[in-house]
């Protein structure tokens, strides 16, 4: 066998095989010929001409990821740390520009973030660069999309995915939060009690005005009793004075029964010997006396009084009953 022509013909068939190359879903190959840029190729099976066309580079058309960090410094002299995720991809009718005219395209992209990120953070203060995050992801990515699109890449979208104060700074954040809770809870406790006291002092008052009435009830009832009872005992021959005394007798031992019914009671208020009854019937019907007689002899008195005459400074009244006696 002629060694040359079999190597020949295994020299032949790499040839051939190196003509053809496939290109994966979501990629574009560049092609040069003697290092000047030929054409791109798309997915599926391509050609090319061996030892003269050679593959120069593949470019991912998928969107990609690019998770930047950023330290600086808010207005209120605060130093935070900023992660912000910008999500691009290669247009595809500018695979040349995005493959010759950018080499390093992540280096690119992190440079304008900073840029942007410590341009617009330091005008504002910390509180703000959380409520106010949105506004710089929207600024990222309009200052890319200007930048990028002359490089063949597209912005999709730019996030502000963390903010990440000094540890100083959050545990003074915290402190604040928390003393404005305790604030609002020692708020509506007090408001609370407020509302407990003032509720009671209604109910403590309304109960004394009930109470109160029902006292004055009590008394206008016991008042009509009282008249009651002296018109029957008058009926039956018993004047209005003795009708009060025999009256008052009567409350004295109900009241004593009433001491005496309960078990639990040790106080007794009155005299509780018969002859204590006794005798504060004899004082009443005495006391009753006197003030008749009293009575009857400042009428003799005013009867001598001629009219239109000034009273004796120098007058002194009657004597009192038991001087009268």
């Amino acid at each position: 066998m002629n060694i040359p022509f079999i190597i020949l013909i295994i020299f032949g068939l790499f040839i051939f095989l190196s003509s053809f190359f496939t290109v994966k879903q979501q990629t574009s190959v560049i092609i040069e010929r003697f290092g000047k840029f030929l054409s791109v190729r798309t997915s599926g099976l391509q050609l090319k001409i061996p030892m003269i066309d050679r593959i120069a580079g593949r470019v991912n058309l998928k969107i990609q990821q690019l998770d930047v960090i950023i330290e600086t410094k808010t207005k209120d002299n605060v130093f935070v740390k900023l992660k912000v995720s910008v999500q691009f991809m290669v247009i595809k009718e500018t695979v040349y520009d995005a493959f010759y005219k950018l080499e390093y395209p992540h280096d690119q992209i992190t440079s304008y973030v900073f840029d942007v990120v410590r341009a617009e953070v330091p005008k504002l203060k910390l509180d703000d660069v959380f409520e106010r995050k949105d506004d710089i992801a929207i600024a990222v990515k309009r200052e890319l999309n200007e930048a990028m699109t002359t490089y063949g890449y597209t912005i999709i979208n730019t996030l502000v995915t963390d903010i990440d104060p000094d540890i100083q700074v959050k545990n003074a954040m915290n402190r604040i939060n928390a003393a404005d809770r305790e604030k609002t809870v020692a708020e509506f406790e007090a408001e609370a009690s407020r509302i407990r006291i003032v509720a009671k002092a209604k109910a403590e008052a309304e109960s004394k005005r009930l109470q109160g009435q029902g006292i004055a009830d009590q008394r206008r009832e016991i008042a009509r009793g009282l008249v009651e009872s002296v018109d029957v005992l008058n009926k039956v021959g018993i004047n209005s004075q003795e009708a009060s005394a025999l009256i008052v007798v009567t409350q004295h031992y109900d009241t004593l029964q009433a001491i005496g019914a309960d078990a639990n009671s040790n106080l007794i208020l009155l005299p509780n010997s018969p002859q204590a009854g006794s005798d504060m019937l004899n004082n009443m019907v005495a006391s009753f006396s006197a003030s008749n007689q009293v009575g009857e002899m400042m009428k003799k008195t005013n009867k001598k009084v001629k009219p239109k005459t000034e009273i004796n400074p120098d007058y002194q009244a009657p004597e009192t009953p038991e001087a009268i006696e």
